[in-house]
């Protein structure tokens, strides 16, 4: 419908431009301007919103690399906010999905944590679609380390401030592909809050949703060592993807969500 719009104003351009021995109506120019500007303004309200959700350990930079057609969406970072303390995973996502226009059809692209938020979001909001990277879509797609310390917390007794010296030591060695952007991801876990990462942390151990919604669709590595792949349900499995594949593999993935995406419009 858009296209076609553009086409006929160009059509009327061609008309306008051609030599007549008497000049053309004014009215029709002011007609022709008014068309033209109702066109403009469909395409931008047609656009599609997308919003990008990122993981614990990193922020609006971990989609850097990711490029969709600007002619048809519209991305917008969904930004943390510091969880109040034992809030759950529910809770925090209603809270975190005030940023979200609902008033307009909307889609969800969720990374690691995101993507839980992203299954949340989708519990009490109607996006249009929820893709989901590197995460898991509900509580039985989680590894045994975060099930045992719901019984056992251990984290509960590690202060804070080591949760995040304990993640610059640990992010290089459960996810070593994270040295081709090594600047980037040093740069986002250092600019996270420590009461962020322990509260985030319980708020996964903790995290209740039993069943995975059907509607969302999963990418994920088989070489992710922070959620294996072994316990995932996944729709497309990247060969050799890492956790932090959405930065380090975007050349791969962009053309799936940009496809799925435009899917989802059709």
């Amino acid at each position: 419908m858009l296209r076609s719009c553009v086409i006929f104003g160009k059509k009327i351009f061609q008309v306008l431009s051609k030599p007549c021995k008497s000049s053309h109506p004014f009215s029709l120019y002011i007609l022709l301007a008014l068309f033209l500007l109702e066109c403009q303004t469909s395409w931008s309200q047609e656009k599609h919103n997308v919003y990008l959700i990122p993981g614990q350990g990193s922020d609006f930079r971990v989609f850097d690399s990711l490029k969709l057609d600007a002619a048809l969406f519209d991305t917008t970072h969904v930004h943390f906010i510091l969880p109040d303390r034992k809030e759950n995973m529910l809770d925090y996502a209603r809270r975190m999905s005030a940023q979200i226009d609902t008033s307009q059809n909307f889609s969800l692209i969720g990374v690691s944590l995101g993507g839980m938020i992203s299954s949340e979001i989708m519990t009490f909001l109607k996006p249009l679609s929820v893709i989901i990277i590197s995460s898991a879509a509900c509580r039985k797609e989680l590894p045994v380390r975060y099930k045992f310390q719901r019984r056992i917390p251990l984290y509960a007794i590690v202060p804070k401030g080591l949760i995040k010296a304990g993640a610059f030591i640990l992010q290089p060695i459960f996810e070593p592909d994270r040295k081709m952007h090594k600047t980037t991801f040093k740069a986002m876990l250092k600019a996270k809050d420590k009461r962020f990462l322990k509260r985030t942390v319980r708020m996964i151990i903790h995290w209740d949703k039993e069943e995975c919604a059907t509607k969302v669709y999963h990418i994920h590595g088989d070489n992710d060592h922070t959620l294996p792949i072994k316990h995932i349900s996944a729709d497309i499995v990247i060969d050799h993807g890492s956790h932090m594949m959405t930065l380090t593999r975007a050349e791969e993935i962009n053309p799936i969500i940009e496809q799925f995406l435009k899917d989802a419009l059709d």
